[in-house]
């Protein structure tokens, strides 16, 4: 008899550790059920799907801007048929300018100073591109003038930008000159400095 009443408790404790991993787990389990349902069970959203989406969005609404620019333009004719509507071009009579830049700068002292000035200089026409040509085949000729005419100038004449001017007015004058007396077409029709320095 006493060995029935050990075997008892024996089986009562391992019924009661059965009870209490049993209901640990359901426990855990509806846990987990209610944490899903109570926030929602989706997953986070994925960040290159969002900027997807946001890329996708701006391209359509880009779009739209673009077609609705396009039917601007646009206008039904009477047979039914889209038609553009095509600003008309003025007619103007302009011709091409064209620009030649001496290589290399150009530095003089100043007339009564002991500064000096460093410029490089740049020349435009509008008659033909057979001027540029024959100033770029009269390149020493026409660089020996250039410094001649900025040496002619002082500090006081060339300060500002009517100083400038003045000079480039000048040079004008002085090149057609020279193309001139070379039995050239004299068709430099104005100076550029695309750098000036004075030290």
């Amino acid at each position: 008899m006493a060995e029935e009443v050990e075997e008892e408790p024996k089986k009562s404790n391992l019924l009661k550790i059965i009870i209490f991993v049993v209901g640990g787990i359901l426990l855990i389990a509806v846990g987990l059920g209610i944490g899903y349902f109570l926030f929602g069970g989706e997953s986070e959203p994925d960040p290159s799907a969002e900027v997807n989406q946001i890329i996708e969005g701006k391209e359509a609404e880009k779009k739209k801007t673009e077609d609705a620019e396009n039917k601007e333009g646009e206008e039904e004719g009477e047979d039914g048929i889209i038609k553009k509507n095509v600003k008309a071009i003025p007619e103007v009579d302009s011709y091409e300018t064209t620009y030649f830049e001496f290589p290399g700068d150009f530095t003089t002292n100043l007339k009564g100073s002991r500064k000096f000035l460093q410029v490089s200089v740049g020349v435009s026409t509008q008659y033909d591109e057979k001027v540029m040509e024959v100033v770029d085949s009269h390149q020493l000729a026409l660089r020996s003038e250039i410094l001649s005419t900025i040496s002619d100038f002082t500090e006081e004449d060339i300060s500002g930008s009517e100083g400038k001017k003045k000079l480039s007015e000048r040079l004008i004058v002085v090149l057609n000159k020279k193309l001139e007396s070379l039995d050239e077409f004299p068709g430099i029709e104005d100076v550029y400095f695309t750098a000036f320095i004075l030290q």
